[in-house]
């Protein structure tokens, strides 16, 4: 019993948060913010349970198969303290403005914006300015999100398409020390899974402020307990309050087909999106100032995008007495154009700066992994193999100059086949009923072939890495559990730039060509602590190094140097059931990101936010009521190397109301930016021309956070 005990002690089906009374406080500036947050959130707690709970249960906000939920609280335990897993029952109560919000389950991550809802997301994670994904690796249902040699950015990670009321479960880690992570893991990886079914079809339909719509309706059919198959749609528009209509249309289908028992499963999945959207990007500071425009105006009213990705996976799981055999496969068929203009007239007086960034591509690929478990004494082992394969066949990966979506001009255009294959192992031993270690060891080989319109940047290249994970864990008393990770980690450079030998704007100046992959290195060390029931206590001191890199640049088609660099930190969570409908969740970390190399310029680096914090309370007594109440703050950052420009901190504060009418009817009230807050999305320091100015002016350029708005949702479960 106490090695069962101890094997499972640090499973979390919800998510930890805040500080231990060592760790530093957060400023008061967050407790003030905070303090207006909580009392709003005690007024949602007071609501008090109805008589009628248990027949209500059901019309709540997820029509999920309560079996399939509640089964998840008997996966293996995670392997470090920053690690979680997160599942349906948790995500249907929290607040959401965005798809991609779903990510900050994971303590420490922001998912914000700094263009229209149809383009990737930008994340901070650890120190980290993301951009859309470089360091941060998301699979849905087995199928790698991030796409690399992409038309705007490496490792882009575009999660508008997700349909969170579907979400089954989501299994988070940080840190490169997890064996069967991959490309672009090094900050954090998170693996989204969809329900299989549905335990009732239901139709909701939302309407809010600026133009919002959305129907989303969703249902299964049971042929007998063997199988099953799950058909969702998602539809969605929306405006923004942008001075110039964002008129986003969204549709997102799911299709699900299961069939097995408990030794055999299989399964094959459709998952489909299309995202059509204007955007304003963000706009300089002293257009805003002057009057020139509005907050949320534009300087160029020609932006925005069409993407779409068609996904087609299956899969099959196979258990014997000793292990377990997994398998996918998987195509994905992607496109996207995309417009944008950050700098106006800098580099082009006349006909402007705006540039159109297109990505037409197939990759496919697959996964097979074995696991075998035995005994050595009174030693358990569970050794872990996996090999991975995937291609991507990109037809068209260009950079364009263009006025008013016209193209003027060609400044690059590739076709680009790039194979990658990985091999892992991990060996997971309990050696004692309160000691066990995994070691684990991964190679990755990657191989492209780049086909340019300028012929000098044409080639082939190749390259192989191994990386050696390390992770134990120690739980001397029930209520304690100690970690130590280290391991080492990589992601993958864009493989243009690996080709790359003269500058695409400047076809007579040499480039440098750049490694294929660039590699990271990792440490933590954290706690867990549970003193009593429904209570759980975590920090985490981290280390993370990446090593001097060439970085291939999407907006610009050539390369650009990056000095190595190293990032520190402590994160602290804390959740707490003090009652059964009421869940309690806070946490803060705190990160200093630092260049290694010196440059008179400073070591600062530009983006990387310094602390992130989160209070969260959720109320799900089973009767009519339900809802959450979430505050997020987003630090300060540096924008320049020397740290003499910063961005402002944002504060958000998220409301979720839910009531049932019936056994088949629900209303649910959303308040996105309760506070109204006027902080902005994401900041940038740099120099554009508008029209007007004869010289380059260098100024901070930023995207607003929307304004308060109000969501009305009815739910209807048949």
């Amino acid at each position: 019993m106490r090695e069962q005990e101890m094997m499972t002690a640090p499973v979390r089906t919800n998510q930890p948060g805040v500080a231990l009374p060592q760790v530093p406080a957060a400023p008061r500036s967050i407790a003030r913010r905070a303090t207006l947050a909580l009392a709003v959130c005690a007024t949602v707690a007071g609501v008090p349970p109805m008589v009628h709970a248990e027949p209500l249960a059901e019309t709540r906000l997820s029509a999920i198969d309560v079996d399939e939920v509640n089964g998840e609280a008997a996966k293996p335990g995670v392997e470090a303290a920053s690690a979680g897993i997160v599942t349906a029952a948790d995500l249907r109560v929290r607040p959401l403005s965005r798809p991609a919000e779903v990510l900050e389950v994971m303590p420490g991550l922001v998912a914000t914006q700094h263009s229209g809802n149809g383009k990737g997301n930008q994340y901070f994670l650890r120190g980290f300015n993301l951009d859309h994904g470089t360091d941060l690796s998301t699979t849905i249902d087995g199928v790698p999100n991030n796409l690399r040699t992409h038309g705007h950015g490496q490792g882009y990670n575009d999660l508008n398409g997700l349909i969170p009321e579907l979400i089954r479960r989501i299994e988070y880690r940080k840190g490169p020390y997890a064996a069967d992570d991959g490309d672009f893991s090094s900050a954090g990886a998170a693996h989204i899974r969809y329900v299989d079914k549905v335990s009732r079809p239901f139709v909701d339909v939302t309407a809010g402020e600026h133009g919002f719509a959305r129907v989303l309706a969703a249902g299964s059919g049971e042929f007998d307990h063997d199988r099953s198959l799950l058909l969702g749609v998602d539809l969605g528009r929306n405006d923004g309050p942008w001075e110039k209509p964002e008129d986003a249309r969204r549709a997102s289908v799911i299709a699900k087909f299961r069939q097995g028992n408990a030794d055999t499963r299989w399964g094959i999945a459709y998952l489909g999106y299309r995202n059509r959207w204007a955007s304003s990007d963000q706009v300089p500071l002293r257009a805003v100032e002057s009057g020139r425009i509005g907050r949320f105006g534009q300087i160029d009213p020609d932006l925005g995008g069409d993407t779409s990705r068609h996904t087609l996976v299956a899969d099959v799981t196979h258990a014997t007495d000793t292990g377990e055999w997994q398998a996918n496969a998987y195509a994905v068929r992607y496109r996207l154009d995309l417009f944008s203009n950050f700098t106006y007239l800098l580099e082009h007086p006349d006909e402007g700066d705006q540039f159109a960034q297109a990505d037409d591509r197939t990759y496919y690929g697959g996964a097979l992994t074995y696991s075998h478990r035995w005994t050595s004494g009174e030693v358990l082992h569970e050794l872990a193999t996996g090999a991975e394969l995937r291609i991507d066949d990109i037809d068209r990966v260009g950079l364009y100059h263009t006025r008013a979506r016209q193209t003027l001009g060609v400044v690059r255009q590739d076709q680009v086949a790039e194979t990658s294959a990985g091999l892992h192992a991990s060996l997971r031993s309990q050696w004692t009923s309160t000691f066990h270690s995994v070691v684990g060891l991964r190679g990755d080989y990657y191989d492209a072939d780049v086909d340019s319109l300028l012929s000098p940047n044409s080639g082939a290249a190749s390259q192989f890495r191994a990386s050696p994970k390390f992770s134990l864990m120690y739980s001397p008393v029930a209520p304690l559990a100690l970690y130590a990770n280290a391991g080492r980690g990589f992601h993958s450079n864009d493989a243009r730039g690996a080709t790359t030998r003269v500058n695409p704007l400047a076809p007579s100046e040499p480039a440098q060509p750049l490694d294929l992959i660039v590699p990271t290195r990792g440490e933590e060390v954290g706690i867990r602590y549970a003193p009593v029931p429904n209570l759980m206590l975590s920090a985490v001191f981290w280390r993370l190094r990446i090593g001097s890199e060439l970085v291939f640049s999407g907006d610009g088609g050539s390369t650009e140097a990056s000095r190595a660099s190293r990032r520190q930190g402590i994160e602290a969570e804390l959740t707490y059931r003090p009652l059964p409908w009421l869940r309690l969740e806070a946490d803060f970390a705190r990160s200093q990101a630092r260049f290694t190399e010196f440059d008179p310029a400073g070591d600062a680096i530009p983006g990387a936010i310094e602390k992130v914090a989160s209070v969260g309370i959720y109320v799900d007594h089973g009767g009519r009521w339900s809802g959450g109440l979430r505050y997020r703050y987003l630090g300060p950052a540096p924008l320049v190397e020397d740290g003499s420009v910063r961005s402002r901190s944002t504060t958000l504060v998220n409301l979720d109301v839910n009531y049932a009418i019936s056994t088949n009817a629900a209303l649910r009230l959303e308040v996105h930016n309760l506070l109204d807050s006027d902080d902005n999305d994401i900041t940038y320091f740099y120099e554009s021309r508008m029209t007007g100015e004869t010289d380059p002016v260098a100024d901070i350029h930023f995207h607003p956070v929307e304004p308060r708005t109000v969501r009305l949702s009815w739910r209807y479960t048949f």
